[in-house]
C-alpha cells in the first residue's frame, strides 16, 4: 500500500509541479478558443485524477513479475517518453507560448500514450485499463489545443 502511494504522489506531483510553474495567466486568457472549451477550473481535477490512475497503472505493471525483460524495458520506455512528453507540454504552451510547437507534442504525447497503455496492458490489463480515461482525455486536448492553434494564426 505504501508504494502505490509512493507512485501516486509522484505522478501526481511531478504533473502539479509543472502546473504550478507555467499557469495559463493572462496571455491564455487573451486568446481566442472554442465554445466547448473547458472551464479553467476544470483541469486541475482532471489532470490529478489522471496522473493518481497513471502512478495506479505504472505501480501495477511495477509490482507485477509478468512479461520477458524486453516487453519490461518497452513498457517503461513508453512510459518515459510519455512522461517526458506529457510533462513538456504545460511549457510548451503556456511558458513559451507556442501552440503550434505544443501541437506537435501533444500528438506525440497521444502516440506515446497509445504505446504506454498497450504495452502495460500486456504486463497487467488492469494497468492498460486504467490509462484509457487518459487516451480519451488527451484525444479531447489534442483536438481542443490544434483549434486553439487555428483560432489563434
Amino acid at each position: 500500500m505504501a508504494t502505490w502511494l509512493l507512485w501516486v504522489l509522484a505522478v501526481v506531483a511531478a504533473g502539479s509541479l509543472v502546473g504550478v510553474l507555467f499557469s495559463p495567466g493572462a496571455w491564455f486568457a487573451g486568446l481566442a478558443k472554442p465554445s466547448w472549451n473547458p472551464p479553467s477550473w476544470l483541469f486541475g481535477p482532471v489532470w490529478t485524477t489522471l496522473y493518481a490512475l497513471m502512478g495506479t497503472s505504472a505501480w501495477l505493471v511495477w509490482r507485477e513479475p509478468a512479461g520477458t525483460p524486453a516487453e519490461r524495458r518497452g513498457a517503461w520506455l513508453a512510459f518515459a517518453v510519455h512522461a517526458a512528453l506529457n510533462l513538456a507540454w504545460t511549457p510548451l504552451f503556456f511558458g513559451l507560448q507556442q501552440p503550434g510547437l505544443a501541437f506537435l507534442d501533444i500528438c506525440l504525447v497521444w502516440l506515446a500514450l497509445l504505446a504506454m497503455t498497450l504495452r502495460f496492458g500486456r504486463l497487467r490489463p488492469l494497468a492498460g485499463y486504467l490509462l484509457l480515461p487518459q487516451v480519451l482525455w488527451v484525444s479531447f486536448a489534442l483536438v481542443l489545443n490544434g483549434t486553439i492553434w487555428l483560432m489563434n494564426t
